[in-house]
């Protein structure tokens, strides 16, 4: 017998972790577009990079003391070039307990051949902050979007650290409160809680990575796309819209429309009380079923954007079933576990997804378990 089809579903069903739901209300139509096929080196290109990063600048509340600039190459791009640019100076000390952290670690002991401390932890887990010496550098991930694990604020790193503190913190941002005087890089891309497109990074320094660019020279060559430093000086026009190379100013105008709708909220504040009640509507779909728990225990160090899930003696098979049932029925998309994490389901619950549409999947949920299960 079928498990009968829920009557409702979710508007919205954009649950991927990345590139996630575009803002509510989102249309093509509605980007400005005078800046399009023009050169980003005009003034027009120039005014609307530091738009976007004045914008990046009020909405996240950061202070005067760090400088913001876009950079290539996602995330990924801008945390590869704080790692690149930086390390090497001091002993580093990288944390994993998930798929992008082990990227990090592997970035450092095979490719910069920095031998680092690891401290490591399993899916759901987090590691000893307190085991982490303040001499070193070091590398962490805010929130852990493929573990669904995050660090549960900034107390753990030390106010008179000797190294600096590196933060991934792609899927933190705009949603949790980030202690901006511990934080000397951190990076993101527009792709997670603002819903923006691809292919941009963007890199925050503070004061003593500056400092760092300034005083120290790395080993190794840079290529192009790295380089933030002229004659020994910052190169400061990067981060007042001048970018290394040439950026997609559609992917700009994008990231402008999501930041003005995040201000209209009401900025940081009305971004994360929209987080956090999506988050707390899938908790209590997960506590009123048997078959379905998170995949980090601890309240205290759970996501409220990648939230990630186990399934009650489900296989890779069985959530792979599980999701394409969903996504035929256009219930839900993009919501099957990362790739190297454990099996389950992993539902993006930033910003930009409704809470009527957390609240509608939970039935669909029921049935696409029920209806993988008699299968």
């Amino acid at each position: 017998m079928t498990a009968q089809l829920p009557a409702r579903k979710p508007a919205r069903p954009f649950f991927s972790s990345g590139p996630c739901a575009k803002p509510p209300g989102y249309a093509l139509e509605k980007l400005a577009t005078e800046s399009l096929g023009r050169s980003h080196r005009a003034k027009i290109g120039k005014t609307r990079l530091q738009y976007c990063i004045d914008l990046m600048r009020e909405v996240l509340g950061l202070p005067d003391t760090h400088r913001i600039g876009i950079v290539p190459g996602s995330d990924t791009g801008a945390f590869e070039m704080a790692m690149w640019t930086m390390l090497g100076a001091r002993p580093v000390t990288t944390l994993a307990w998930e798929s992008f952290g082990e990227g990090w670690v592997t970035d450092a002991a095979k490719q910069l051949k920095l031998d680092p401390t690891v401290l490591r932890a399993d899916y759901g887990q987090l590691p000893d902050l307190g085991a982490i010496d303040w001499s070193n550098d070091v590398l962490f991930t805010w929130n852990g979007t493929t573990s669904g694990v995050r660090v549960p604020n900034a107390d753990f790193i030390p106010a008179d650290r000797e190294g600096l503190s590196f933060a991934d913190a792609t899927s933190a941002v705009f949603a949790y409160d980030i202690d901006w005087s511990k934080i000397d890089v951190a990076t993101f891309s527009w792709q997670k809680v603002l819903g923006g497109e691809g292919g941009h990074g963007v890199l925050i320094l503070g004061p003593r990575a500056v400092e760092r660019l300034e005083t120290y020279t790395p080993a190794w060559p840079l290529p192009k796309v790295f380089r933030l430093v002229s004659k020994g000086k910052l190169a400061e026009g990067v981060f007042k819209g001048e970018t290394i190379n040439t950026p997609s100013m559609l992917a700009v105008e994008d990231a402008i429309f999501a930041l003005e709708w995040a201000k209209g909220l009401g900025g940081l504040t009305g971004l994360q009380a929209r987080s956090n009640a999506n988050a707390a509507a899938l908790n209590k779909i997960v506590e009123e079923r048997s078959w379905l728990s998170h995949l980090c225990a601890d309240a205290a160090t759970r996501s409220t954007t990648s939230v990630c899930l186990s399934v009650e003696g489900a296989d890779e098979a069985f959530i792979k079933a599980m999701a394409g049932a969903l996504e035929k029925e256009g219930a839900a998309f993009d919501i099957a576990g990362y790739r190297d994490a454990p099996p389950g389901l992993r539902i993006w619950c930033g910003a930009t997804v409704n809470v009527e549409d957390i609240e509608a999947l939970g039935p669909w949920l029921d049935w696409a378990y029920a209806t993988t299960k008699a299968a």
